[in-house]
């Protein structure tokens, strides 16, 4: 399969998912700062050149990962309930930014988009942004972005910078508040 990325050859499609899977990997064994286009190239077993004809850079790179694991992994299936709706996809975004190699990759964009211009314009549209807004229209709840911050604001902080994720009951909370609060 191929697909077009703008001017230039066609995507290999099993040669683009060996780049996306490498950066995830580097990032996972070296972390962001040393992670460079040459160390994905040669990690995915392509040329450098390749992975330059698709993506400028490791942030595009790394945030395409992303975008399509965001996709995949933070896909619920809807409840009739909205808490049990909400509440699922809490808990699949703290499982996904703890433990898997993307949410790791987001958390690595999220760290550089304080202090670059470029990966903060990249994250312009955020891919969490759209998942979480999907799930908060699905449940009839407002999806703007403060509901959407206020919704995920929480899970992203202890995740980045509390001492632990919020557990289940923590979520439970949570999402309890917001919709005695967005119902009143």
């Amino acid at each position: 399969m191929h697909t077009r990325n703008g001017p230039g050859r066609p995507r290999s499609e099993r040669c683009r998912q060996d780049i996306l899977d490498a950066v995830d990997d580097l990032l996972v064994e070296v972390g962001y700062a040393a992670m460079t286009m040459k160390g994905i190239a040669e990690r995915a077993g392509v040329g450098r050149q390749t992975v330059y004809r698709w993506w400028s850079t490791k942030a595009e790179v790394l945030l395409e990962a992303c975008v399509e694991d965001f996709a995949e992994e933070l896909t619920v299936e809807a409840h009739p309930d909205p808490a049990q709706d909400l509440l699922g996809y809490l808990c699949a975004l703290t499982t996904f930014l703890i433990g898997d190699p993307p949410g790791i990759a987001y958390r690595a964009l999220l760290g550089e988009a304080q202090h670059d211009a470029a990966v903060r314009e990249l994250l312009r549209d955020d891919p969490l942004t759209s998942s979480a807004a999907a799930v908060l229209r699905r449940t009839g709840s407002p999806a703007d972005s403060l509901a959407v911050a206020q919704f995920v604001g929480p899970v992203l902080s202890q995740v980045l910078v509390g001492p632990a994720p919020l557990d289940p009951e923590a979520l439970r909370r949570h999402v309890d508040l917001l919709l005695t609060a967005w119902r009143a």
